[in-house]
């Protein structure tokens, strides 16, 4: 069979610490890439951007740093929402206040704002863990939704209280406003979090993954070891959150373009993102994109069956979509607690092996 590390000899340890040890893997990494960026663009229209491909990758974005602080350090988190509205009342100001600010620093900047406001919220955990932790986050969701919708200075002082973000260009092209064509925001987006993704693979792999993993299994044998928990929950914290941030910088200027607070960031964006790493697998990279197309793409799908194949209405179909999303996420939490990043591990190994005994 084709997947066989048979054959494939490592002579050195960069080698056989790469991130796809397996030829076969490495070269099907680089096919998605290639149809990523060489043929999707040319094919890209409108409908396709707003409604599959940016929100796939915006809430990517959000579901990697998520994973990050519950699937890796296990600390759980409910404030994800308003994270990401910090991340894009950041962009905002900083786009307004530095109007020739390239728009990639724009977004690398509000995920630093973030990582900061995180710090800050993710101090409780050094006391408090597990549903008391859940919490103490679920209460920086409604505060900073709160402050955002009160303290005027933060919309520029808006008399509707909503947020636009201004164009900007990258090599002359503009990838948020109006006028920005579907493939360069598309690509823009992409690009991100490829880097993304990338950086968290080998954060998770090094001596900082490490140490969120053993506080993860057990915080007080870590400690014993030499892990010390207020390095490693902080910066699990900053990581995650600077992640999200860049999510939510996303979401409002090259997703949505104008946003209202409780509107775009109210709870039930913290609950998607959970459910995300819940679903895709908890401590897994992978899982993280697995999740966001299962619960970006899944209801997109079955809309389009209902209302456009079927010609229900509208109304009932999204009622329909919830009860199938509910009942998916029930089943996957009884049959295989560990996600579908676990369900593709097992696929892989028995390909390995077969067709031998296993």
């Amino acid at each position: 069979m084709f997947y066989r590390e048979s054959g494939e000899f490592k002579t050195t340890y960069v080698d056989d610490q790469q991130i796809f040890p397996i030829r076969f893997d490495r070269y099907s990494l680089f096919v998605i890439l290639a149809f990523a960026y060489l043929v999707v663009p040319f094919f890209i229209n409108d409908y396709w951007e707003k409604s599959v491909l940016i929100p796939f990758l915006v809430w990517s974005m959000a579901a990697l740093g998520l994973n990050i602080l519950v699937g890796y350090c296990g600390l759980l988190s409910l404030g994800t929402g308003g994270f990401m509205a910090v991340g894009a009342y950041a962009s905002y100001k900083l786009m307004t206040a530095f109007p020739d600010l390239n728009i990639f620093f724009v977004i690398l900047l509000s995920g630093g704002v973030t990582a900061g406001v995180g710090i800050l919220f993710g101090l409780p955990s050094l006391r408090i863990k597990g549903f008391y932790l859940a919490v103490a986050t679920l209460a920086s969701q409604f505060f900073l939704v709160w402050l955002f919708n009160k303290v005027p200075w933060f919309y520029n002082y808006s008399a509707s209280g909503q947020i636009t973000a201004p164009e900007r260009t990258i090599f002359g092209i503009a990838v948020t406003g109006a006028n920005s064509p579907s493939w360069a925001t598309y690509l823009f987006c992409l690009t991100l979090v490829v880097l993304a993704a990338y950086a968290a693979k080998n954060l998770t792999r090094g001596r900082i993954g490490r140490s969120w993993m053993a506080i993860r299994d057990m915080d007080i044998a870590a400690e014993i070891i030499g892990v010390p928990p207020l390095r490693a929950k902080l910066s699990a914290f900053a990581v995650s959150s600077f992640y999200i941030g860049m999510a939510g910088a996303m979401f409002f200027a090259v997703y949505l373009g104008a946003i209202e607070v409780t509107e775009a960031f109210n709870i039930d964006k913290s609950f998607l993102v959970l459910f995300m790493i819940i679903i895709g697998g908890l401590g897994s990279i992978v899982g993280s994109f697995i999740g966001a197309a299962f619960l970006v793409l899944l209801p997109v799908l079955l809309k389009n069956i209902m209302v456009t194949g079927l010609n229900w209405p509208t109304d009932l179909a999204q009622h329909i979509i919830f009860i199938v999303i509910g009942g998916l996420i029930i089943f996957f939490l009884i049959v295989e607690p560990h996600g579908l990043a676990q369900l593709w591990r097992i696929t892989k190994e028995k390909l390995r092996l077969w067709p031998f005994p296993h």
